[in-house]
């Protein structure tokens, strides 16, 4: 799990870097925030991070629309600095 958040935020960084803007959305944001990526949404745990199994499904799908919602309007914003949303705004 490890190795795939932080190829994921090293995948960011470099497309960031190219000038496109990109979110990762990722569960140890500590990792992400290590290798640099800018714009970091945290997801919902390990085992499942857009969902939770046990809130049924309409709640699931709920939480992945909301951070796929967040994730979306992130491109949107400038940043200057690595940012984590963890709410919306």
């Amino acid at each position: 799990m490890r190795t795939c958040t932080r190829c994921g935020a090293s995948m960011v960084k470099e497309i960031d870097r190219a000038g496109i803007p990109v979110v990762h959305v990722c569960t140890v944001v500590p990792i992400s925030l290590t290798i640099g990526a800018n714009r970091i949404v945290p997801a919902i745990g390990i085992p499942y991070p857009l969902g939770d199994p046990t809130k049924g499904e309409k709640k699931s799908y709920e939480i992945r629309e909301a951070l796929l919602r967040r994730a979306l309007k992130t491109l949107t914003v400038p940043v200057s600095e690595q940012t984590v949303f963890e709410e919306d705004f």
